[in-house]
């Protein structure tokens, strides 16, 4: 299941990228953009398997460590934060360092805020999230 849900997740990741492709030299907006949605979507899906649901025992391995797995791309983050420094764009490189891991943890937990708020789970004591 991990497998299959992580081919899913990477082809799914490879469609955005082809989608919103960048430049050299330039924030990579598609690795941005995967990364922070693949978080906010762990945020809802730890939620509903977890507080909400009664899961298949086969759904948090497939959607959660393949699906999920397989889209987001950190070490391709980590080889496009490289390419920036070298291309001498500092100052970009720099927040976008920054920035991902912090967009990326706010997309959790806007996930997790978002899915307790429309299950009609109290937020109260969430900052366990």
């Amino acid at each position: 299941m991990i497998a299959v849900g992580g081919g899913i997740g990477a082809l799914a990741r490879y469609a955005i990228g082809v989608w919103i492709p960048h430049k050299p030299g330039h924030v990579p907006w598609s690795t941005l953009l995967i990364n922070s949605l693949g978080c906010f979507l762990i945020g809802i899906l730890m939620v509903l398997i977890t507080e909400v649901w009664a899961a298949h025992r086969l759904l948090r391995p497939f959607l959660g460590i393949g699906f999920l797995g397989g889209f987001t791309t950190f070490s391709t983050f980590t080889v496009e934060v490289r390419g920036l420094f070298e291309s001498g764009v500092h100052l970009t490189a720099f927040l976008y360092f920054v920035g991902t891991p912090i967009a990326a943890v706010s997309a959790v937990l806007l996930g997790v805020l978002c899915t307790r708020t429309a299950s009609g789970i109290s937020t109260r004591g969430a900052g366990d999230a």
